[in-house]
């Protein structure tokens, strides 16, 4: 019961972090991704949400959520997140066309929720069409279409897709 409790005030958290999104900002409208790999990195770091701004529009909050295999990577809505071994860091994303209509991009500016402590970096890199991928530790990041809220039925799939594992102690807190 209380690795429910961890991951109830985690996703409550993210759910602070995702309606603050909603309401907008008057912050700076940069939306370049040093920019966005600065911002996530800042947060990661362990200052506080105020010295990085809120969330833009076009934001991706990732968080630790607490999974039917433990804790992994997720987005503040809970969609878990992907990483296909075929990507290369850095790289051109390698899943397109009838892939990318199953495992879906993940776009937008990643920010890493301050719930969430001790992880890698996030970025962005350019698809074939020009539009940003979210990166973690430089791999592009995919959302398995139809998947339910926490669901990892795609960890495996192939022998190629995989969740980001982390840990209780990735959770403030925790």
């Amino acid at each position: 019961m209380r690795k429910s409790g961890w991951a109830a005030a985690a996703g409550l958290g993210s759910l602070v972090l995702l309606l603050t999104a909603c309401g907008g900002s008057s912050g700076s409208s940069s939306t370049s991704s040093s920019t966005s790999t600065t911002t996530a990195q800042a947060t990661a770091n362990g200052q506080p949400s105020s010295a990085v701004g809120l969330p833009q529009k076009g934001s991706v909050v990732l968080v630790v959520q607490h999974s039917a295999i433990g804790y992994v990577l997720a987005e503040a809505n809970g969609q878990v997140v992907y990483t296909y071994d075929k990507d290369t860091k850095g790289g051109t994303p390698a899943c397109t066309g009838s892939c990318a209509a199953i495992w879906l991009p993940l776009t937008g500016n990643p920010l890493l929720s301050p719930a969430s402590k001790g992880l890698g970096t996030v970025g962005t890199v350019s698809d074939a069409n020009g539009a940003k991928q979210v990166t973690y530790n430089g791999k592009p990041l995919y959302i398995y279409k139809g998947a339910k809220v926490l669901s990892v039925k795609g960890d495996g799939v192939g022998g190629v897709w995989h969740v980001i594992k982390l840990s209780k102690s990735n959770v403030t807190g925790g």
